[in-house]
């Protein structure tokens, strides 16, 4: 057997999947298929809950410091409980290491956590972003915050891989070249959309702010879509291809670690090269680790 070229692969990929009755939008792995599936329909049960009912009705305010580590914890945790309840029979007959729902969490756990842990910072100093609801603190973080990053993150990640993949298969017929191209131009698009519209949704939450929003909403959004840039490109190698060997923990955790140094650098040279949106945030403005 001749072995395809990494670009014939991927679009061979699509061409299977369509030999085999299945959407282009969907993972040609069932595993990994699932496990996109239960995000995407998991995601919007929380989303809802805090944008109809917690925000409108202000129930925040009577949250505390505990109420908002048990509102991360409903977001996140079902993300990790629910698949071992809900997976299909193909995925429980598999070691747990090789369950795709496994690698996904461990993915963006690892991602969403280096994401608050040192990204925020850039928010704080850069973009003049402020934390003022009650909250136990990680690295001046609210904890609370790497709980619902997880869950968020899950979501995201979940849409892109459908939405590249599907304009991975709309083009294969144009070679590898005119592949990556067209998920360049989808990846840019959808990570500045899913930044902008992650500020905008909660302009109304009045403990997370900007010195300056409009100027966040514009450019502070471009900064925040650097994260997804990296990432929605990442996530979706894992376990695309059918014929290759499925990723290891190690590997996710290796994968992730590299996408997070990688968007550590960029955030980083935006420091240095364009300074903050604020005044405090110019390219002299230092961050806790280089002071």
């Amino acid at each position: 057997m001749v072995a395809a070229t990494p670009g014939k692969a991927r679009g061979s990929g699509g061409a299977a999947a369509s030999r085999r009755g299945l959407s282009p939008w969907l993972a040609p792995s069932p595993g990994k298929r699932w496990t996109e599936l239960f995000f995407l329909l998991y995601s919007p049960t929380w989303i809802l809950w805090c944008l109809c009912i917690l925000v409108p009705f202000r129930i925040y305010e009577r949250l505390g410091t505990w109420g908002y580590n048990s509102l991360g914890l409903i977001a996140a945790l079902p993300c990790v409980l629910l698949p071992p309840l809900l997976q299909p029979a193909s995925e429980r007959g598999k070691p747990l290491a090789q369950r795709f729902w496994v690698k996904a969490n461990l993915w963006i756990a690892i991602y969403s956590f280096i994401g608050n842990y040192f990204w925020t910072h850039y928010f704080y100093r850069l973009l003049g972003a402020a934390y003022t609801f009650p909250a136990h603190r990680l690295n001046q973080v609210p904890i609370t915050l790497y709980f619902m990053t997880h869950a968020y993150f899950c979501l995201y990640h979940a849409l892109s891989n459908l939405l590249i993949r599907r304009v991975r298969h709309a083009v294969a017929a144009y070679g590898s070249a005119a592949q990556a191209a067209a998920e360049g131009v989808l990846v840019f698009a959808l990570a500045y959309a899913t930044a902008f519209g992650e500020t905008l949704t909660i302009a109304h939450f009045p403990y997370y702010s900007f010195k300056d929003r409009s100027r966040m909403y514009s450019v502070g959004s471009l900064f925040y879509a650097i994260y997804f840039f990296v990432s929605f490109p990442m996530f979706y190698r894992l376990d695309e291809q059918p014929r290759a060997k499925p990723y290891s923990l190690w590997r996710v955790a290796v994968d992730a670690l590299a996408a997070g140094m990688l968007v550590t650098c960029l955030l980083d040279f935006w420091r240095i090269g364009l300074g903050g949106i604020v005044e405090e945030g110019g390219r002299q403005g230092g961050l806790p680790w280089l002071e």
